[in-house]
């Protein structure tokens, strides 16, 4: 999350000051919201309650596109920069009581990301992968019993980054462990960035400069942290942790960015649960109140949503160099429909500024909804949150179904059922599937 405390507007300010979480009924629970993109994962329905593909209708073919599991922070800064508050605290009894706890603690959370390895996945993470695969064979069985049959092929291809790699790897694995026929037939985790990191590909140099560059962005997200609430909330935060007069002396800058560590401490530790001592998470919600939580949570979202989202509503630059990755999608189910492709399944495995465009580009729940310059994101005005739209080990699948020449396409978004945007057409009312050609006309491929 961006530190910085620029001059906030009283418009901007009215706007904002309501912006506390709001979640829908269908919506998992609030709390996860707090942690932003570092959310663990949790499927979001349960398979017995899938839809039945039409009568006569057969899976030929399976793809995705993975974020990888959960994992240690890619650095320690956060954990740097507030033991160096403590140690100075410490030093001149100016901690609280439950301070005196929280140095000890930090640093063994920060021990074991060390361990592990910043950016690595956690226990978690490759559980949260290892899980997905099995119910992925669970959820197609006649599928991948076809693919040892014909002896086709399962690709598997990452961004070439650790986490997602590794990913690939777990989950390619998990996968022939449901049936060691399948061993054979998965190809090992080859590395495609202009498809799987496109965000710093060649596709992605108007997007750079857009993050780097781009005015309005820059005072709108400046303007979204630096509001009253954001200054309350932090000196909550750290009152928890420091006596008041060591809390008080410290610049409100300081104070900002200091409170956004704490809580950056508190997201990344359910990812990180299994290395706590006796497995049972690090205490980090001591530390800060749910509603600071969600506060901190709701800053983060905010730039997500601005840098990576559906963004302003007079631009598509966060998203439309996702296209890469949605025409592939396509370009996969139409080789299989023209008889050019010989793959089973394609596994594809990324990280969140491509899976947060995608579902952007898509029209995927929660992402149909850009914001104009006068009127910020808000939760209490935008079902965007970042637990949702891509969690640690989210995911989008495309299952493919076919009855003689007819080809027809489900959608799960975190392994939930879910409709294409809403003019594509199923093929009756309520259903879950979608002939390839309507999709075909609705993408604009016909």
């Amino acid at each position: 999350m961006r530190r910085v405390t620029p001059t906030l507007t009283l418009a901007v300010c009215a706007l904002l000051v309501t912006a506390l979480p709001a979640r829908a009924a269908d919506r998992q629970p609030a709390h996860l919201d707090s942690y932003g993109t570092k959310a663990p994962y949790t499927p979001q329905q349960s398979p017995r309650s899938y839809q039945r593909p039409p009568a006569g209708f057969t899976p030929v073919f399976t793809e995705n596109v993975s974020r990888h599991g959960s994992r240690a922070a890619t650095d320690s800064e956060d954990g740097d920069l507030i033991l160096a508050l403590w140690d100075k605290a410490q030093g001149s009894g100016q901690l609280t009581r439950r301070g005196a706890e929280f140095g000890p603690k930090v640093r063994a959370l920060l021990a074991e990301m060390a361990r592990v390895g910043y950016g690595n996945l956690s226990a978690r993470g490759k559980r949260e992968i290892q899980d997905t695969a099995v119910r992925t064979a669970e959820r197609l069985p006649s599928l991948f019993t076809k693919i040892v049959a014909d002896g086709e092929k399962i690709d598997v291809v990452s961004s070439g980054q650790g986490r997602a790699v590794d990913s690939g790897n777990l989950f390619a694995a998990a996968l022939a462990g449901t049936d060691p026929a399948l061993k054979p037939l998965i190809g090992p985790t080859r590395t495609d960035k202009d498809l799987l990191y496109f965000h710093k590909a060649d596709g992605g140099a108007a997007y750079r400069d857009y993050i780097e560059n781009d005015q309005r962005l820059a005072s709108t997200l400046a303007g979204i942290i630096d509001q009253p609430k954001t200054h309350t909330a932090a000196r909550r935060v750290l009152r928890k942790i420091f006596k008041d007069a060591f809390v008080e002396q410290l610049p409100d800058a300081d104070r900002v960015a200091a409170a956004q560590a704490v809580h950056n401490l508190y997201a990344i530790a359910p990812a990180m649960s299994e290395e706590s001592p006796g497995g049972d998470g690090w205490g980090m919600q001591r530390y800060i109140s749910a509603s600071d939580a969600a506060w901190f949570g709701y800053l983060g979202d905010a730039e997500d949503f601005y840098e990576k989202g559906p963004g302003f509503a007079d631009s598509d630059i966060t998203y439309r160099m996702a296209d890469v990755l949605l025409d592939d999608f396509f370009a996969q189910v139409e080789a299989k429909r023209d008889g050019t492709g010989t793959l089973g399944a394609e596994l594809r495995f990324t990280h969140a500024e491509e899976i947060i465009p995608l579902a952007a580009l898509m029209g995927l729940p929660g992402s149909t909804q850009p914001v104009t310059a006068d009127r910020p994101y808000t939760r209490g005005g935008n079902p965007w949150r970042g637990a949702s739209v891509a969690p640690l080990g989210g995911n989008i699948q495309w299952d493919v179904f076919r009855k003689g020449g007819r080809y027809l396409v489900r959608m799960l978004y975190n392994e939930k059922e879910t409709a294409f945007r809403a003019d594509c057409h199923p093929v009756s009312k309520g259903s879950k599937f979608y002939d390839l050609d309507e999709l075909e006309r609705c993408f604009g491929r016909a």
